[in-house]
């Protein structure tokens, strides 16, 4: 499937980012400004190269970017990193919708069930 100038690859990508609880924490706090990956490494539970590790899946996914800043490297949301989610979900939602429209069609045309058997004991 592809979803505009969204790949399959990217899509599973950009999932993929997604699926982790501590990935999408550190989208939501890098959306609300730039933080350093070792800032960001204080805030969770786990070694510095396992949050450099999460930030490095978002980056792939083009989720956040990462700019050094001295010795700093900065990790930032990407605008439109939200929208091509969007598009994605909008996409598939709209390929099931389309199913259950013309399942519905389908139904609606159909003869209602029995209506052409005779009922038990009742001759025609």
């Amino acid at each position: 499937m592809v979803v505009g100038d969204l790949t399959d690859e990217s899509v599973d990508r950009l999932f993929h980012a997604l699926a982790d609880n501590t990935r999408r924490d550190i989208l939501r706090r890098s959306v609300e400004g730039r933080l350093s990956v070792s800032r960001l490494a204080e805030l969770y539970p786990m070694s510095f190269a396992a949050v450099q590790k999460h930030v490095a899946v978002l980056e792939r996914a083009g989720l956040v970017t990462k700019e050094r800043h001295g010795r700093e490297q900065l990790v930032r949301t990407e605008p439109d990193a939200v929208h091509r989610a969007r598009r994605a979900l909008d996409q598939i939602e709209a390929l099931w919708r389309g199913r259950v429209d013309r399942m519905a069609d389908l139904l609606a045309r159909a003869p209602e069930a029995g209506a052409d058997e005779p009922v038990q004991g009742e001759d025609r």
